[in-house]
Order: C-alpha cells, then sequence, then structure tokens
C-alpha cells in the first residue's frame, strides 16, 4: 500500500512529469543545432520512405508549375511590347512615300528615276483627273474607299478614257485588286510616267491595263504585304491574312498575265523596303508590255 498525499502525489515526493511534458521540456532546453539536425533527419528518414517514382513525379510537377509560370511571364511580356507598337496603314503613309530600297549586296539599289511628285501630294487619298488624250490620271495613296471612288469616276467618264495613268505610292490592296479587274474589265491601257511612281500595291493596278507601260524614268517598286489595319491581329491572325492576301494576289496577276517572278521578288523584300524594278524584269515579268516610252504618250 503506497503512501500518498491528498492531491495524489507520493507522499515525501514530487509529482512525476507528463512524458509529453517532458519531452517538450527537453527540446526548449536542447540547442538550437541540435534541434536543426533532429529536424533535419526526420525529414532525410520521411524521404527516404518514398519510392523513386514518387519523387520523379514530384520534381517533374515542380518543373511543370515552373515553365508555366515563365510561360505565362512571356506571355504578359509580349503582349504588353505589341500593345506599345502602332499599327501601321499603308493607305495613309505617315513616312516617306519613296520607302528606302532594297539591299542586293549590301550596297543599296538606285532608283532607276526621280520622282517629281510632292510627297505631301502622294500621302494624301488618291484623286482622279481627267487629261486631254482620254487620259485619267490617278494620284495618291490608294486609301480604304478608293476602288468605289475609281468606278464611279469610271461610270462617269468611262468614254473618254482610254488609259489610267498612275502616281501612287500604293496602299489598300483590296482596293487595288478591284481598280485593276475594272480596267481589264473596260479594256483601258495603264502607264506609269516620267518622274511618276508606282509602288507596293501600284503596280497590282498597273498590271490590270491591256497595254502596260513604265515610261523612261517611271519609278516602280514592290516589297511584301503587311497588316495595314489599325486593328492589332495576334501573331497566328496576322500570318494567316497575310498568306491569305499573298494567294489572291497570285491568282489575280496569273489572270492578267504578269510572270510569278514579280510577286517573288516583292515576298522577298520586307515591308518597309522597296525593290525597284529595272526596265529588263518589268519586262521579263510582263508587267510592261511592247517597248518602253520615252515620255507619256497615250
Amino acid at each position: 500500500m503506497s503512501l500518498t498525499a491528498d492531491d495524489g502525489t507520493p507522499a515525501g515526493g514530487e509529482r512525476p512529469a507528463r512524458p509529453e511534458r517532458a519531452s517538450v521540456l527537453q527540446d526548449r532546453r536542447r540547442p538550437a543545432g541540435q534541434s536543426f539536425a533532429a529536424t533535419a533527419r526526420r525529414t532525410l528518414r520521411r524521404l527516404a520512405r518514398l519510392d523513386d517514382g514518387q519523387m520523379m513525379r514530384a520534381f517533374f510537377y515542380g518543373l511543370l508549375a515552373t515553365a508555366v509560370v515563365f510561360v505565362l511571364i512571356d506571355w504578359r511580356t509580349i503582349s504588353t511590347q505589341a500593345a506599345l507598337v502602332p499599327a501601321t496603314d499603308p493607305a495613309s503613309p505617315a513616312s516617306e512615300p519613296v520607302l528606302p530600297p532594297a539591299l542586293t549586296t549590301g550596297e543599296p539599289e538606285d532608283a532607276p528615276g526621280e520622282v517629281k511628285t510632292d510627297p505631301d501630294v502622294l500621302r494624301q487619298e488618291i484623286r482622279f483627273e481627267l487629261q486631254p488624250g482620254g487620259v485619267l490620271l490617278a494620284k495618291g495613296a490608294i486609301d480604304p474607299g478608293a476602288a468605289a471612288r475609281f468606278a464611279t469616276e469610271i461610270e462617269a467618264r468611262g468614254e473618254y478614257v482610254k488609259v489610267v495613268s498612275l502616281d501612287s505610292p500604293g496602299g489598300s490592296v483590296g482596293d487595288a485588286l478591284a481598280m485593276s479587274k475594272l480596267i481589264r474589265e473596260r479594256q483601258l491601257n495603264t502607264l506609269v510616267d516620267i518622274g511618276a511612281l508606282c509602288a507596293s500595291s501600284c503596280p497590282i493596278v498597273l498590271s490590270g491595263g491591256v497595254e502596260r507601260t513604265a515610261a523612261e524614268g517611271a519609278v516602280v517598286g514592290v516589297h511584301q504585304v503587311f497588316n495595314g489595319s489599325r486593328e492589332k491581329l495576334s501573331p497566328e491572325m496576322a500570318m494567316s491574312e497575310a498568306q491569305r492576301t499573298t494567294a489572291t494576289v497570285t491568282r489575280h496577276l496569273d489572270a492578267m498575265g504578269i510572270k510569278p517572278g514579280l510577286w517573288q521578288r516583292a515576298m522577298e523584300t520586307a515591308p518597309d523596303r522597296l525593290a525597284y524594278l529595272s526596265v529588263k524584269e518589268m519586262r521579263d515579268f510582263a508587267l510592261t508590255t511592247g517597248a518602253e516610252a520615252a515620255a507619256a504618250a497615250p
């Protein structure tokens, strides 16, 4: 029979500490280094119990999560940078309408002639003026809606017009195609006069003529098509649109009797450059028919 106090404490001694409380007290008295070492040992024991498959899965999921984070960061950066780049509108050129020439062997090709038209005039939307001899002068940028105005002009003056004289830095490809088709339907001729410019989408209009002439000293140049709308497209949509436009233009030029080399030359030239066409190239591509005129003479 044991002797105990009223509170259950053994007579003549202290109450024994509870095991868990004693463990806590021992941990508190244990130096910090020993506590860290114990934690590390417990962690290693847990890892040792994991099989290789579990460890590989954990490692894979960690890499996957890291990759997702970096993709999101890169996508946000690309989107931000794209939003800062203004959309270009070739129908309303803000820079010089005569673009830098394409490079061949590191030296720029010289333009075959000097553009005499005021650059400010070329930046304005295209206008049509009936001149003596049945010549309809089309001067300025091919803006969206130019084809509709051209059709109205031809409808009103069609019986007088025999030649469409072009002086344009280009612009809307869709309008250029429509103008070219109407010129061929009406069996009209096209001309680029001395000192005049026909660049970018303008050669598409030139191709519509039954007889096509580039006067000596005329400046004719081509380059790649590009999205000129103010709507910012994703890279995928921009590529799809460029491919669709390229296919449409290629079919049209073929129907007009132009050889594939012309559009190949355009596709080799960056959209912010111009590949000037020589007299021989225009003849070889069938962009011009017959001998080049020394001056404008319908």
